[in-house]
């Protein structure tokens, strides 16, 4: 196994649907298929209410039955096994029928463009034998050689997007492996064959895991981290390892991987070049937005998904904590670290959501998500799910940039324009030893990434650190010199916080471990009083922060769904072109409500944009 560092590495038949229709109409009746290879439904409900086979999707096996059921009536023998294809409920099985159950199959045989293509579209494409994944892959790995170190950007102030740090060399012999299965037993999985990019604190067997630091370039791992496993079970191609800020300490994206001792780089925005893709996880922000892979990963302590997914027009889940696995992530701070997807669209962020949640003995906290997980979170995914929700908001929360109340009171428009209640929502006036401000009190608690670092990062070295490594604790990181420049004395602070004081913060007694617990509780509070589904804020502003509303989700341990609200316009007055999210916060793993109400809301306002920098490669 060899890998690449800071470059890229070197059917069905089409047919009509009146063709199908006449081939199938004299179709005999088909065998039930084989129980789907994967978990859960494929694609939940369009995709999959019309399935009659039992393999929890809609494929030529149900045309079949439906083509041999022609001129059957709610009063023959074997209506009830056909009966869910009666699309238009006039009690027949017509040929209507047969193209309702058709539309509902992942094949899509016209033209096909990787940019901006949804998992949907790779599915559909490479089920009608249009492209492989071999094909996306090289694209992908094409446009990360085109596109990720050049300035492409040639305006004052531009520069490269250097949101990959290492691309395997193994990616396309995976996605021939996914080709061989699609072409023997069908689509197995929504992720049959999608190529993904995980940030560089995801242990993976193929590529190293530098942490985005020089002093960890020879991390190669001999296992993947459980989430990265679970992609690949899933069919998933690991097609590269995203940038990050140097051990996810901030959100400028600054990282040392294989560079001089002394030197780093910066990740940019694909929108705005001049600008930072936030962090950390910004490189998988900029590669996923820049189409340089079809999903991305990134983990977040105190923002690192929503802001990368905010600045860079994303949707990014933050789940609830226990929902997925850190076991075998370079943790900053377990009391709060979560990974989760990053994507160009709520349904891709709820497909990639399906393929990594589950208990792990290795991440004791992930025994919460007992009887908590539904088959798939695609199931929510109504484009009527606001029709009577009622959405909560702080008004404190809204901050005073022109482009976020712009965008806001554009979105609360849209919000009630879909049938939702939106409830301003006074914070409860408690005080209590642990939150003596209450609600602020849960807002001002800050991160634990000074205290817990040490600690955390010690367990991750005991356990996945490759024995190549000889920069095994924060004193060797310095002595090594291969780290961001400017990080020195964090790392020595960092270095200096001893076991007491790791233990009076978030030990089971510890203070900030009380005000995750409470917090928990009153924020629960707030929406169960006002029997709200969801509280929202914005995410940020315009390649800003907005005060402290992204520690709302990690101070609760509660999960956050962040969608783009739009973009800022010259007469704003702010950065012209840049993306502000609104966040979406719920109870304990609430995220498939979370996802549904973030869907409606995409599909009433569509308001990502493409960067324009980054299209088709010629």
């Amino acid at each position: 196994m060899t890998t690449t560092h800071r470059r890229a590495a070197g059917g069905v038949a089409a047919l009509t649907l009146t063709g199908l229709v006449a081939a199938l109409a004299a179709a005999p009746s088909a065998v039930a298929a084989p129980e789907p290879a994967g978990s859960g439904a494929l694609l939940a409900p369009y995709y999959t209410e019309l399935d009659l086979t039992g393999d929890l999707q809609v494929t030529a096996d149900d045309l079949e039955v439906v083509a041999a059921a022609l001129g059957l009536t709610s009063e023959d023998e074997g209506w009830k096994e056909v009966a869910p294809a009666d699309a238009d409920g006039d009690g027949a099985i017509t040929v209507a029928d047969l193209a309702a159950v058709s539309q509902r199959m992942l094949y899509d045989d016209g033209p096909f463009e990787l940019v901006e293509a949804s998992v949907v579209d790779l599915q559909g494409a490479m089920n009608a034998g249009t492209t492989t994944s071999v094909e996306i892959t090289q694209e992908y790995l094409d446009r990360i050689a085109a596109y990720d170190n050049a300035l492409v950007d040639t305006s004052e102030g531009g520069r490269p997007l250097h949101s990959i740090v290492t691309t395997s060399d193994v990616a396309l012999d995976a996605a021939a492996q996914a080709d061989a299965i699609r072409a023997a037993d069908g689509m197995t999985s929504m992720l049959l064959g999608v190529p993904v990019a995980v940030k560089d604190n995801y242990d993976t067997k193929d590529m190293p895991t530098t942490g985005g630091c020089g002093c960890w370039d020879d991390n190669q791992t001999a296992t993947d981290a459980t989430m990265v496993a679970g992609l690949r079970a899933d069919g998933a191609v690991l097609l590269a390892k995203a940038s990050l800020d140097e051990f996810a300490y901030g959100f400028a994206s600054e990282f040392s991987s294989f560079q001089d001792a002394g030197e780093s780089l910066l990740v940019a925005s694909p929108y705005v070049t001049s600008r930072t893709a936030g962090g950390s996880s910004g490189g998988t922000g900029a590669a996923i937005a820049a189409n340089l892979a079809g999903l991305g990963f990134g983990t977040d302590t105190g923002g690192s998904i929503r802001v990368p997914s905010s600045y860079n027009q994303l949707v990014g889940v933050r789940p609830t904590v226990g929902l997925a696995s850190r076991d075998g992530i370079i943790p900053l701070a377990l009391s709060q670290d979560t990974g989760g997807p990053m994507a160009r669209s709520v349904t891709d962020a709820a497909v990639a959501l399906d393929a990594v949640v589950g208990v792990d003995p290795a991440d004791p906290v992930t025994s919460r998500q007992e009887g908590e997980v539904p088959a798939s979170y695609t199931q929510f995914l109504d484009a009527d799910a606001l029709d009577g929700a009622r959405i909560g908001y702080v008004p404190s929360m809204l901050g005073s940039n022109t482009t976020t109340l712009r965008l806001w009171a554009q979105t609360r428009a849209a919000l009630e324009a879909q049938g939702a209640t939106v409830v301003e929502v006074t914070p409860p006036a408690t005080s209590t030893e642990v939150l003596p401000d209450g609600f602020g009190s849960v807002l001002g608690e800050g991160s634990g990434s000074t205290p817990e670092f040490r600690h955390d990062l010690a367990d991750y070295v005991d356990s996945h650190l490759a024995p190549e490594v000889e920069a095994r604790t924060l004193e060797g990181i310095v002595a090594s010199g291969r780290f961001v420049p400017s990080r020195q004395r964090t790392y020595e602070s960092r270095a200096a916080v001893t076991e007491e004081t790791y233990q009076e913060w978030a030990g089971p007694e510890g203070t900030h471990t009380k005000v995750l617990a409470e917090g928990k509780t009153l924020v629960t509070g707030m929406l169960d009083d006002l029997d709200l589904d969801a509280l929202v804020y914005p995410s940020g502003n315009p390649y800003g922060t907005q005060s402290t509303n992204l520690r709302l989700s990690p101070n609760t341990g509660m999960p956050a769904v962040t969608v783009p609200m739009g973009v800022a316009t010259e007469a704003d007055g702010t950065i012209t072109g840049a993306g502000v999210n609104l966040e979406l916060l719920g109870r304990d793993f609430d995220e498939g409500p979370l996802l549904g109400l973030a869907f409606a809301l995409e599909q009433a306002t569509h308001a990502r944009t493409s960067p324009a920098l980054y299209g088709p490669l010629d």
